[in-house]
């Protein structure tokens, strides 16, 4: 097997410009003494200081601008959210009232349009629910099936 035949380990220094100009700019330094380098690195200083705090209050601006959006799109799929939660809440109470009306039932009217529905309202709309609330409703239709008699057939 010959050289040409061989495939290259991998891409030689010399063809990257920029590894070239790195080695030429270490020659030149190497001339020069190492004083002349602490020297360099010491007048270099302050621009990169200037430079990395410029640096980090672009990234902290960049940073604030993000949390911002991010703040501003759950709030506003909070409000879509409560908006769809209130139009299923006035559609649902509203039916029940509709139905409370329209059902010529005598036990069924009263636990449609009664507490229940206030129940119902107070957790939709005000986002409360008490122990209490389900009980007054309990009691509610107890007294409601048995207050009334069944009509005659």
């Amino acid at each position: 097997m010959t050289r040409e035949d061989q495939l290259p380990a991998g891409p030689r220094p010399d063809d990257d410009p920029m590894l070239s100009v790195g080695k030429l700019i270490a020659a030149q330094w190497s001339e020069l003494g190492p004083e002349h380098l602490a020297a360099a690195l010491q007048a270099m200083e302050p621009e990169l200081r200037r430079g990395h705090r410029e640096r980090m209050a672009r990234m902290q601006l960049q940073h604030d601008a993000d949390a911002r959006v991010h703040e501003e799109r759950s709030q506003q799929r909070r409000h879509r959210r409560r908006m769809a939660e209130l139009t299923v809440g006035a559609v649902l109470a509203l039916a029940m009232l509709g139905g409370g009306v329209y059902v010529q039932s005598w036990w069924l009217s009263p636990l449609l349009c009664g507490p229940s529905l206030l129940a119902l309202a107070k957790v939709v709309f005000l986002r409360k629910s008490d122990p209490d609330d389900m009980k007054l409703v309990a009691r509610s239709a107890r007294t409601s099936t048995n207050a009334g008699t069944p009509p005659p057939p």
